[in-house]
């Protein structure tokens, strides 16, 4: 390690997300390049540097930054160069020249302390003399600031942001409470907020420890897909993570709802964002279906038979029923397994709609889904986040919905698929962005596993009994010799399935040792099923029910990308943790990001469309990592081009195995399911049965034929607290009366 003392003369590059700067120093006559992590604009200022000299590749010596400090200038010529720099806004070179000729070396001290001197100068009047001194004092608060929060382990893009926040009140905050950062500013949670509260000193059974704490369960509840806890298994959970008694946690539970940060129904504690979300959701429904549009039931037999003829296909009594329901109602649900005719029954009415001259959109939660969709109805489909018009930041909103109660959506139908997927904050936007008369249909798998997001809207809804509902149950799709939608159905009802191979498309390669299974993975992956279903490796899915463990996604994934993407001089990688990224590696984001940028680039790499948000569970391809900029471009579907800084790589995964769950809405050519030493939590049904239907052309079950009977046989599903249904029924209720 070494010390130097230097003068920034020009940034060359600086990425504003991470704050990682190339720097162009000079130390007396020698130019330095300077690499390293600094906030604010280093143009201009004398640093003093802590770290190594060392050789880089590509772009030659440079000096990697440890430890740096911003020091006064110590002569003339340096304060000159300092203020020439555009350091302070303000002044430009020729009037630095003029302070610096009038003050000398008292220059700085003069702006920080005496700053209607200024005015003494040709030039500066003396409301610009206090604008100069306004911009040096809060780039030096800044400083300050971002140096106090660094001895707290918080981030330069985090500092920046609390300063944003707080000013200089964050001293304050930080000692009195500095559990209010979790409250008040995205990304700081209540880990860090008693990190930082322990070095301050604050004892362990504060009050506003206490109240943190609990907000903090609760949220942790709501990322597990619960809408609230009840009341029991909120003071467990607060009481192990706080190491405080029950007793001394439970009045604060009150006091939480006296301020209205929860919300308290009987014995279930809500956060008050969930609770809102659910009552909104539930209004807004109820109020929708209200509407009971005009139809003539024998013109609509007609047009129905019409179509049938035209389409060339023939409806059975149950899609014919549900067609007609979708035509009476305002919100109609039409739910079945894969193979029962959902897709013929939409298809008919999406024409039906057309041919009355009505306006019909089709979403679905992700891309994948929506370009299934499509693909499936010959009619585009989108992201349900696209249709709401998604936009990344508003007056400090981390990502919000352009179509909303204020400015609705326009169609006269409006269709989503894959409802299963659809969490209540989701679609409590959707539900705001259609306005009274236009029809809302909603089709999906309520056995399929609930969504990644909080609560079980398509669930709730069915089980409510309170909209038009049609299941189909009648198998139509079943080509010849495939047994992958039998199956499917058989898991379903709770019927073992047969595991003898006899199969073309569903095989099961009994397994009890890892390292085995290993192997046949990697063969199956990486030869045997691109043969056979005619696709490439990256297509084939491996789709585990965990995460952790010697078969959990994330020791698979650090097999197959050994075997599918190897390492190689000509593939850069960026190690994150015990994460390898390297260029052509499958991802993916495991996060929504409605900030995050990307871009559509056609010929000649002209960008031909931009936009914002990426989204949980989207899949790409790691196309380059820049080491200079430490940025990794990641090329998503449609050609999505985003570029993730080094520092938000936490928000991707390797993807070349998947938690069942992250594999809801997709399809594949083919999916590999392993199944030993499964927790005995995962082993239930609708996870084997999602598991299954992702896949189009094979499936291949390996592991323990027991473990899968168990798992067909267990028909529970795991508890997820949501009150949507009854809120629905309140709502119902309301309105009968």
């Amino acid at each position: 390690m070494q010390t130097i003392d230097v003068y920034v003369e020009r940034v060359i590059f600086q990425n504003e997300e991470n704050g990682y700067c190339v720097l162009m120093t000079r130390r007396n006559e020698e130019e330095i390049i300077v690499v390293g992590t600094f906030f604010g604009n280093m143009q201009g200022q004398m640093l003093r540097l802590t770290g190594e000299s060392d050789y880089h590749q590509s772009y030659g010596e440079q000096f990697k930054v440890r430890e740096y400090e911003v020091i006064e200038p110590s002569d003339e010529e340096s304060v000159r160069r300092y203020l020439s720099s555009g350091a302070v806004k303000g002044i430009g070179e020729a009037l630095a020249g003029r302070i610096v000729k009038k003050f000398g070396e008292d220059t700085l001290r003069i702006m920080e302390e005496e700053p209607e001197r200024l005015a003494e100068i040709k030039g500066i009047s003396l409301r610009k003399a206090q604008e100069i001194s306004v911009s040096f004092s809060e780039k030096k608060e800044l400083r300050s600031a971002m140096l106090f929060l660094q001895k707290y382990g918080i981030t330069n893009k985090l500092a920046v942001k609390i300063y944003e926040t707080y000013g200089l009140k964050l001293y304050g905050i930080l000692n009195e409470n500095p559990y209010k950062l979790s409250e008040d500013i995205e990304g700081v949670g209540f880990r860090t907020a008693d990190m930082i509260a322990e070095k301050i000193g604050i004892h362990t059974d504060s009050d506003y420890r206490i109240r943190s704490g609990l907000l903090y369960v609760l949220s942790q509840a709501l990322g597990d897909g619960n809408m609230y806890l009840p009341k029991e298994e909120l003071l467990l959970a607060a009481e192990q993570l706080l190491e405080v008694k029950a007793e001394h946690i439970e009045p604060h539970i009150m006091n939480l709802a006296v301020d209205k940060k929860i919300v308290v129904k009987q014995d279930c504690v809500y956060s008050s964002a969930a609770h809102q979300a659910e009552v909104k959701t539930a209004g807004l429904l109820v109020c929708l279906s209200a509407n009971r549009p005009y139809v003539s039931e024998e013109l609509l037999e007609k047009q129905i038979c019409a179509i049938e003829k035209e389409e060339r296909v023939e409806l059975d009594e149950l899609q014919r029923e549900a067609v007609r329901q979708s035509v009476r109602n305002s919100v109609f649900v039409l739910t079945g397994g894969p193979g029962t005719g959902k897709t013929t029954t939409i298809n008919v009415i999406i024409k039906y709609f057309m041919q009355q001259g009505l306006h019909v959109a089709l979403a679905a939660p992700t891309g994948r889904a929506a370009k299934r969709m499509t693909e499936a109805t010959g009619y585009e489909a989108q992201t349900i986040h696209r249709l709401l018009e998604v936009s990344g930041d508003m007056e400090g909103r981390s990502g919000y919905f352009e179509r909303d109660e204020f400015y609705p959506l326009e169609q006269d139908v409006v269709i989503i698929d894959e409802m299963s997927m659809v969490d209540i904050f989701l679609f409590q936007s959707l539900v705001a962005a259609i306005p009274e008369g236009t029809r809302l249909i909603m089709v999906g798998d309520t056995h399929q596993l609930p969504s990644v997001g909080p609560g079980q809207v398509l669930g709730d809804i069915v089980e409510s009994k309170a909209f038009a509902c049609i299941c189909l149950e009648k198998i139509f799709r079943q080509e010849k010799g495939s047994d992958i939608v039998y199956n499917a159905h058989k898991i379903k009802a709770g019927t073992q399935i047969a595991l003898d191979n006899q199969s073309k498309d569903f095989f099961f390669l009994p397994r009890n040792d890892t390292n085995r299974i290993y192997n046949n993975i990697v063969q199956l992956v990486t030869d045997k099923m691109p043969r056979y279903v005619e696709a490439g490796p990256y297509d084939i899915q491996v789709l585990t029910p965990m995460k952790k463990g010697p078969l959990g996604v994330t020791a698979l994934n650090h097999i197959l990308q050994e075997y599918i993407n190897p390492q190689n001089s000509k593939k850069k990688e960026y190690t994150f943790g015990e994460r390898t990224f390297r260029e052509g590696d499958k991802v993916m984001q495991v996060k929504n990001n409605y900030k995050l940028e990307w871009e559509i680039v056609g010929k000649y790499n002209i960008t031909v469309e931009k936009g914002c948000g990426i989204f949980n569970g989207d899949v790409g391809k790691i196309v380059s990592i820049n080491e200079y900029a430490r940025q990794i471009r990641v090329e998503y579907e449609e050609g999505k081009m985003v570029d993730y800084g080094f520092d938000a790589v936490d928000e991707l995964e390797l993807a070349y195995a998947m938690t069942i769950h992250k594999a809801q809405g997709s399809e594949y050519p083919a999916v590999i399911i392993p199944v030993l030493g499964v927790p005995r939590l995962l082993l239930y049904r609708n996870l084997l049965y999602t598991a299954v239907t992702r896949a189009v052309k094979c499936v291949t079950i390996i592991g323990n034929e027991d473990l899968v009977a168990e798992m067909i046989k267990n028909e529970s599903v795991q508890t997820r607290y949501s009150g949507l249904r009854d809120k629905i029924c309140e709502h119902t209720k309301v309105m009968d009366e």
